[in-house]
């Protein structure tokens, strides 16, 4: 069998990879020529453990091929970035622009997914437009709609080992789709509709945004209050029914602060929660740049000189790469904008180079700076000693206590 993957991001890729090393010959497509060099040559242009080893693996045996182009396959998956404009409302531009460079190599019998996050109906406009320009493919093709459900850092294991929905224009199309993906998936491949299991991915993205909207909100009143909010959630967590997440500087990544925004475009008057728990974490990241601001002032009335800030991590989450809807790139930027010449030290461990923020090692901008504003939990902060004698904001728990 032959595959086609449109986009090799940070699902794509992953998905590719796997797909080529259980026996799929897969070409993978990107529009980026850089990421399809990269991809040739075996080398990984995203982190993800374990996953360079694989690249090369597929690569050298033949299994794996990236081209700027698709090529004729058996089956054809969407797995483009799927953003929001500016008004939140969902851009289906990179699904369609993707599924208009397959339609002229589709073929009876072919099977068409979209694996990117998308409104609901999307599954169906892409078919009426398939359908549109070749007619003649009229039910003949199986088309589905299976969103990924990995977490970044642990994509091998979880590409194999989660569950997966799967929803099919039809029974016939379902079960094309299942007889694909149980090919490397050994988790559970539960079915359903296309629209139920568009609704399914934005669910459970909404779901978690409302979750960690109330330990935010938390962390807004217990600042106020006086309270440990990291003490306060350990300590309510003891309750056998409670379970509340952790608070941090915001939620960023392509996922949870981009999907809610598909429900309440759609269904404005209906998602009143989902839009409430938006506004809470978009918030946050505002109120953490008043608090840099505000201790900025403080340190320079106090000192009468400008403080030197150490602003630590711009990743979505920890221990990534990744800074797509970051609040720490957020945050970051705003502070930069009023340091009012203040020196400002960035430093994001994961990440070698960036085009806009010059990066300086995490041990040299916690030593050097007066202010320590924390705002990415990644794994080498964690050994940096707790300094009384700096003013630390402490925005992602770093130092619980």
């Amino acid at each position: 069998m032959r595959a086609c993957f449109m986009g090799l991001g940070y699902i794509g890729l992953p998905t590719a990879i796997i797909a080529a090393k259980h026996g799929i010959e897969i070409i993978g497509v990107d529009i980026n020529p850089k990421v399809v060099e990269m991809t040739n040559q075996g080398k990984l242009h995203i982190i993800e453990p374990g996953m360079p080893e694989l690249l090369q693996e597929v690569v050298s045996n033949g299994q794996l091929k990236a081209s700027t182009k698709p090529e004729n396959s058996d089956a054809y998956f969407m797995v483009v970035p799927t953003p929001f404009k500016g008004n939140h409302e969902p851009d289906t531009s990179y699904v369609e622009a993707a599924t208009r460079a397959v339609i002229p190599l589709l073929k009876e019998g072919d099977l068409y997914v979209i694996e990117s996050t998308s409104p609901v109906g999307t599954t169906d406009k892409m078919a009426e437009l398939i359908f549109d320009l070749r007619p003649d493919l009229k039910d003949k093709l199986y088309i589905a709609y299976c969103p990924e459900r990995v977490l970044p850092g642990n994509v091998i294991y979880e590409l194999v080992h989660n569950d997966r929905v799967v929803g099919g224009m039809n029974e016939a199309s379902t079960d094309k789709a299942i007889e694909f993906y149980s090919k490397f998936v050994q988790g559970t491949l539960h079915r359903t509709n296309c629209k139920t299991a568009e609704m399914c991915k934005l669910t459970e993205n909404s779901s978690r945004d409302v979750q960690i909207a109330f330990a935010n909100e938390l962390s807004l009143i217990c600042d106020k209050a006086g309270i440990n909010v990291w003490e306060l959630i350990k300590l309510a967590n003891k309750h056998p029914r409670v379970n509340i997440l952790q608070p941090g500087c915001g939620v960023g990544g392509h996922c949870i602060a981009v999907d809610p925004y598909f429900i309440t475009a759609d269904f404005p008057m209906e998602s009143k929660i989902i839009a409430t728990a938006r506004e809470i974490n978009n918030y946050k990241a505002f109120w953490c740049v008043e608090k840099v601001e505000n201790a900025m002032l403080k340190f320079e009335l106090a000192h009468h000189r400008k403080p030197t800030i150490a602003m630590m991590g711009l990743a979505f989450k920890p221990d990534i790469d990744d800074l797509r809807e970051a609040p720490a790139k957020y945050i970051t930027t705003k502070v930069m904008q009023s340091c009012n010449n203040a020196d400002i030290l960035i430093v994001e461990p994961n990440v070698k180079e960036h085009n806009v923020f010059k990066l300086t090692d995490y041990q040299e901008a916690y030593a050097k700076a007066d202010i320590v504003v924390l705002l990415v939990a990644h794994t080498p902060f964690k050994s940096l000693p707790y300094d009384n004698k700096k003013v630390i904001l402490d925005f992602c728990g770093i130092y619980k206590k």
